[in-house]
């Protein structure tokens, strides 16, 4: 049973890869505020699944975050998650986003734990309608 109070802590170097610019979220080489959403995403997702029943995942479902400070090229950013709220399959994180210089994201993230198997399933199925 996952509790609340679970802690993870994800690093990266921001690479040209990872920049505004590069992904096509803007034009500066600063790190993207997707890429800073992912590495929220990750930091969440690990942080969990060492506690999930074999054949489980979980998915992200809501992101809330301020991206409040650009960090360059070169430069050292890290996520620090806590997972605050269980109901059910819904799991609740708490997220702060750093450089080398301080804070340059906050808010929350919630992810549904999901039977990983079922879940692709159902989603491969959407190949077989006729969305257009």
């Amino acid at each position: 049973m996952i509790q609340p109070g679970i802690k993870n802590h994800l690093e990266r170097i921001v690479t040209p890869e990872l920049t505004a610019a590069r992904i096509g979220s803007g034009l500066v080489e600063v790190f993207a505020t997707p890429m800073m959403v992912a590495l929220v995403e990750q930091t969440c997702l690990e942080s969990v699944l060492p506690h999930l029943d074999q054949g489980q995942g979980t998915v992200g479902t809501l992101v809330n975050v301020t991206h409040c400070a650009a960090t360059p090229v070169g430069m050292k950013v890290w996520c620090d998650s806590q997972l605050t709220l269980v109901d059910r399959r819904r799991l609740v994180f708490s997220v702060k986003a750093y450089d080398e210089c301080g804070l340059i994201g906050e808010g929350t993230h919630e992810r549904f734990i999901i039977d990983s198997a079922k879940f692709q399933a159902k989603t491969d199925e959407k190949k077989k309608l006729n969305c257009q």
